[in-house]
């Protein structure tokens, strides 16, 4: 994964095609951000939108002796557009950000019913880990976010605790992304030998189609440490997202795995940031990152095949959550 870094920043800086100037004012602020989203923004083709068409219906609301918060507003109404979690505008009175990527989905999950009916609060936590057997001895590892650090002494007593149970449940419900060198800690773990994880492109010109031949990344087994070679389930919901997705993605590659729950919420593109006139930023995906099989994950990873479940609202009420009951029956079969 450092390799995937290096690179990704690389990207970023191969992606730089001059640097235009425009007028601090409100024509000259709504020109830098469009220009700067046509000319780096890697997912146009991908989702089938006319930026240009786009450009020219905002720009057309837009006013020279506008307010900032309503010239904030068009701005922000244009960039969800893109529907894109990654994409957030930023002044120093609020921030934008796309939340359909989720919000028109059910939860799928609650955190207090688990620990309440299944952990009994009574758990081992260790940095965003929190793990215990099951009744059924099954293991049960929920994983909160990819921006909380893993030791790897933790996550070596955590397998050893583990060892009795023949498979393990990987909880990354409303798991929001975070640190991707912690995808490549954790996949580590579950490796048998090195893999090709999924590959990277970075922006060669300002054309929308303007693009480097993908550059593979890998991933070795941690051979020095406890890793775990059993059957592995992983639960998502429309909340996984950013480098939760693609931890999703690449686990779905290996063969002792299986998907559970709802579609992730993708969030493919590695982010990047820029500025303009006014001092305000836009946060936006650059590099499009591909799957172990090539595919772009930008609107989600699927659960395997006869896996998608939803919670049902009536058995949660009962203290039941039957994503979760669903993964455990897959791992106590005969």
């Amino acid at each position: 994964m450092k390799k995937l870094i290096s690179f990704a920043l690389l990207a970023i800086m191969g992606a730089c095609h001059g640097i235009p100037s425009w007028d601090n004012d409100i024509e000259g602020n709504f020109n830098a951000l469009w220009t700067i989203l046509d000319q780096h923004y890697c997912f146009f083709d991908y989702k089938g939108l006319d930026w240009d068409a786009i450009g020219k219906e905002y720009r057309a609301q837009i006013k020279p002796d506008m307010e900032a918060s309503e010239f904030f507003d068009v701005c922000s109404s244009m960039l969800d557009r893109l529907e894109d979690g990654h994409v957030n505008l930023s002044s120093p009175f609020a921030v934008s950000y796309y939340r359909k990527w989720w919000s028109d989905y059910p939860q799928n999950f609650d955190w207090r019913l688990i620990q309440e009916h299944y952990l009994e609060f009574d758990y081992t936590t260790g940095g965003g880990l929190s793990y215990k057997v099951l009744p059924q001895n099954v293991g049960y590892v929920r994983y909160d976010s990819f921006a909380s650090s893993m030791g790897a002494s933790f996550l070596d007593a955590m397998f050893l605790n583990l060892k009795e149970c023949p498979g393990l449940i990987i909880d990354v419900r409303n798991n929001g992304g975070g640190d991707v060198t912690r995808v490549e800690q954790l996949v580590s773990r579950f490796l048998e030998d090195p893999i090709a994880a999924g590959a990277i492109c970075h922006k060669t010109g300002p054309g929308h189609n303007d693009f480097s031949e993908p550059y593979t990344f890998y991933y070795e087994p941690e051979k020095n440490h406890v890793r775990w070679l059993r059957k592995v389930v992983v639960l998502t919901n429309r909340s996984t997202f950013s480098a939760a997705n693609q931890f999703v993605a690449i686990m779905k590659s290996l063969p002792r795995v299986t998907i559970v729950g709802d579609r992730t919420g993708g969030g493919d593109g590695m982010p990047f940031s820029s500025s303009l006139p006014c001092g305000w930023s836009v946060r936006f995906s650059a590099s499009p990152v591909y799957d172990p099989s090539g595919k772009l994950t930008e609107w989600g990873v699927e659960p395997s095949e006869g896996c998608r479940v939803d919670m049902d609202p009536d058995e949660a009420l009962r203290g039941k959550d039957t994503i979760l009951d669903f993964a455990v029956s897959l791992l106590a079969e005969k």
